[in-house]
């Protein structure tokens, strides 16, 4: 019997034990008895026997996560607005005909609408003439040619970024203009480098834009490295020589300086950088050890002209190329790594943190001209 019944059950008795002789008091009983029943049975039923609702089983359905793109694919992906105009361009012009003089001059104006630069342009088509000049040719056959050409251009320039590990710190200063991607370029740089084990700070130079400053500071916070700040309109060079000094008192192993984003065509923005450079090497005569120019692929060749006034001013030592997969101009690299045999480091295909990769040619040629030599 429940602990319910009972109690009810033994207030009843007592009722009965006091006032049963009473005939009025019997049907007050009655009543109470019917009342407290009533009231009871649904408390006690609910308590006794209460009511489980029976589930069906059904088996836990596995939701696959979709399966991580290579870089290779998302490599071609993000140059599809470059390689699509090439390969459908190509193929306009190369179908049952030869290779002469009108095919190879109609093939140098697709190449500099690709911004890979007239001097590549006409480069490239020179190589092509010399092994295939009269001969009928399939756009595929093109495409491969092609790919040999851009990969002989940026095979020398293709250069891993190696961190002199003797070095402490290893002061990496990022120069670029206003938008390029400098200060994301830079939150990625860290990662990558806090991934492989290595301590690293960053320093927040761009002291004219809070939105740099905030910006630096997120992506310090998500790859877990200190970032040194100053207020808004702090001398930035001043701040470089103060993360400097830090750096060293903590043992950091790499220091990556963000700079203001300036005009190349600015001369006291220009200037300005120049003076962050000699403030640096105050506190390090080697430093910085590594000065990278940060380019956005969409400006076409107004990243040529970037790379002429920056290299100038600062001794870039290599180039991150950002922003590819945003445009039809991903030949520009090709034409900048022909002009000036500048390093290439990096590129970057998007925002996420694995969208920047090292710089490979063969790879960065496959996918433009949608071929494989490999």
């Amino acid at each position: 019997m429940n602990c319910w019944q009972r109690l009810v059950n033994d207030g009843i008795k007592m009722f009965k034990k006091l006032f049963g002789k009473k005939k009025k008091t019997e049907t007050a009983v009655e009543t109470v008895e019917e009342l407290v029943e009533e009231v009871a049975k649904p408390i006690v039923e609910d308590i006794v026997e209460p009511v489980v609702e029976e589930i069906p089983f059904e088996p836990e359905i596995e939701v696959k996560a979709e399966p991580k793109k290579s870089w290779f694919k998302r490599l071609t992906q993000g140059l599809s607005k470059s390689n699509n105009n090439l390969v459908s361009g190509i193929g306009g012009i190369f179908t049952k005909r030869k290779l002469d003089d009108e095919t190879l001059e109609e093939l140098e104006d697709i190449l500099i609408q690709a911004d890979l630069g007239t001097e590549t342009a006409i480069k490239i088509c020179e190589g092509l003439a010399k092994t295939s000049y009269d001969k009928e040719i399939e756009p595929e056959e093109i495409r491969q040619l092609l790919n040999k050409e851009i990969t002989e251009i940026l095979e020398p320039v293709a250069k891993a970024l190696v961190i002199d590990a003797s070095i402490k710190p290893y002061i990496i200063l990022m120069t670029g203009v206003n938008g390029a991607g400098k200060t994301t370029t830079i939150g990625k740089m860290a990662q990558k480098f806090q991934a492989e084990g290595k301590k690293v700070m960053l320093a927040a130079g761009d002291t004219f834009r809070a939105a740099a400053v905030e910006q630096l500071a997120i992506w310090g916070e998500r790859a877990g490295v200190p970032v040194v700040t100053a207020p808004a309109g702090s001398d930035a060079a001043s701040l470089a020589f103060e993360a400097i000094a830090k750096a060293r008192e903590q043992n950091i192993d790499i220091l990556l300086i963000d700079t203001a984003g300036r005009l190349q065509n600015r001369t006291e923005l220009m200037d300005e950088l120049e003076k962050i450079v000699r403030v640096i090497r105050k506190q390090d005569a080697t430093a910085p050890h590594a000065s990278l120019l940060v380019l956005d692929a969409t400006t076409g060749q107004n990243a040529v002209n970037q790379a002429q006034i920056f290299a100038e001013k600062v001794d870039i030592t290599g180039l991150v190329m950002t922003k590819l997969d945003g445009t039809a101009k991903g030949g520009i690299l090709v034409a900048i790594a022909a002009k000036f045999d500048l390093p290439v480091h990096y590129i970057g295909v998007g925002e996420s943190i694995d969208d920047l990769e090292p710089f490979d040619a063969a790879e960065f040629a496959n996918a433009l001209t949608q071929t494989n030599l490999q």
